[in-house]
């Protein structure tokens, strides 16, 4: 039943994965956190500039985004992301190009939320002893908005790590895309679905539980 099991070509997509969404997370956590300064700045063209992308790129399919990265970038301006002539290695780092880009919109939106949980007292406080936005912000706002917002980042991560299966469309080879050589190959759909199914379970899952565990030990008490 389960003939076609390759567990060094298996577990080998699935590394890929891993490191798509490790790149991809630590990526989006920093600019969707720059995406949410922006659309909180008191400079009306930051937060003009930071809504729009927020709306723009959310309503993109990520297909598209992905695409954008290979066939605009790389075909069209020859941007590599680091040099070499490895199709492989360049649509990897296009691929993490494109998940940080989309999975920052959702980040920020996440972090929004937070930073409006914060007592307006405390931001006015930290004013009038003549702390900066910048310094407002990053000592005092943030820290509570990344409190209260763990289980939002932790469905945002597993969303991503799903949202990888769209990297296989410019041949990074992950997960998905050995799932579908496997079904071209083999006649047995059924047994390959639930091999895969069952790996990007074994991804998601302690994670949401982790992070959920974390949610709660951090949580800001009001």
């Amino acid at each position: 039943m389960f003939d076609f099991l390759d567990m060094d070509a298996l577990l080998g997509a699935f590394w890929v994965t891993v490191k798509l969404t490790v790149y991809s997370a630590i990526g989006s956590l920093i600019w969707g956190t720059l995406l949410a300064g922006m659309r909180v700045s008191p400079v009306p063209l930051m937060r003009a500039v930071g809504t729009a992308y927020v709306n723009v790129v959310r309503n993109i399919p990520l297909t598209v985004v992905i695409l954008f990265t290979s066939l605009g970038l790389f075909q069209t301006l020859g941007v590599t992301l680091g040099g070499g002539d490895d199709f492989e290695v360049i649509n990897f780092r296009l691929a993490v190009l494109g998940l940080i880009a989309y999975t920052a919109a959702f980040v920020c939106e996440a972090l929004r939320s937070g930073i409006n949980t914060v007592p307006v007292g405390q931001a006015e406080a930290a004013r009038a002893l003549g702390l900066s936005f910048t310094q407002v912000l990053t000592l005092i706002v943030l820290p509570q908005a990344f409190r209260s917002v763990v289980n939002p980042l932790a469905n945002v991560l597993i969303a991503l790590t799903k949202n990888t299966t769209v990297a296989s469309v410019i041949g990074v080879a992950e997960a998905s895309l050995l799932m579908k050589e496997w079904i071209e190959t083999y006649a047995a759909l059924i047994p390959i679905v639930a091999v895969f199914a069952f790996g990007f379970i074994c991804l998601t899952l302690p994670t949401g539980l982790l992070l959920g565990w974390v949610s709660k030990k951090v949580a800001v008490k009001r």
